[in-house]
């Protein structure tokens, strides 16, 4: 596996995210929620406050929600389903472009998530983040010309991008069609698209775009 901080000057970059994305965050949540007797309410997108006991349909408590959250990193990281036509597309999508996961988890997951996404079809370098991602992006795309494109399914994300390396191509994905009908556009995201079928062609034309000029120091 290529070092995730040594980009290749000549190659456009994708740097996308994994949960909701890539693989199927919720969905697997949900699996793990229901061996605890607890259920996830879709009335926003958040899981904070959403969290209910099975029996009593009480909230339960955002403290006991950021321990089930640890919890599932820690175990169930490796086991999450792919996303539907995720692995197709950016194996096309390769041919144009190097490719980087930068994923919000715990470090102590991050092999997790490398393994499960290398079971299905999608070995490449992966990034264990924490906050938002657009410093991140700036730090790594330092003198890099080529075109980059960012996906992610989470609003704040595209704004810090769109802040701090406002020439990065931005898509809003959720591929989860019940967490996607929750959350509106992202003025900040340039395009919104749920599924890879669509999303793989508008990547690849932003990939053979022209060189992007340096940004001004």
């Amino acid at each position: 596996m290529v070092d995730p901080f040594q980009l290749d000057p000549s190659r456009p970059l994708i740097v996308c995210d994994a949960d909701e994305v890539l693989v199927q965050f919720m969905a697997g949540l949900e699996r793990y929620l229901h061996t605890k007797g607890l259920s996830h309410d879709f009335s926003s997108f958040r899981i904070h406050g959403n969290v209910r006991d099975q029996n009593s349909n009480d909230r339960v408590s955002d403290t006991l929600v950021d321990d089930l959250f640890s919890q599932f990193f820690a175990t169930q990281t490796r086991g999450l389903d792919p996303v539907p036509g995720a692995a197709t597309a950016l194996k096309a999508l390769s041919q144009y472009a190097q490719i980087l996961i930068l994923s919000n988890l715990p470090a102590s997951a991050r092999d997790a998530r490398i393994a499960n996404l290398s079971d299905h079809g999608m070995a490449y370098p992966v990034i264990a983040g924490s906050g938002p991602k657009g410093v991140v992006i700036k730090n790594l795309l330092q003198d890099f010309q080529q075109p980059v494109v960012f996906v992610d399914d989470l609003p704040p994300h595209h704004i810090s991008v769109a802040e701090q390396t406002p020439h990065v191509h931005r898509l809003h994905f959720v591929a989860d069609p019940r967490l996607a009908k929750l959350i509106g556009a992202c003025p900040q995201a340039h395009q919104r698209l749920d599924t890879w079928p669509e999303a793989e062609p508008w990547i690849r034309s932003r990939l053979q775009g022209a060189k992007r000029e340096r940004p001004p120091r």
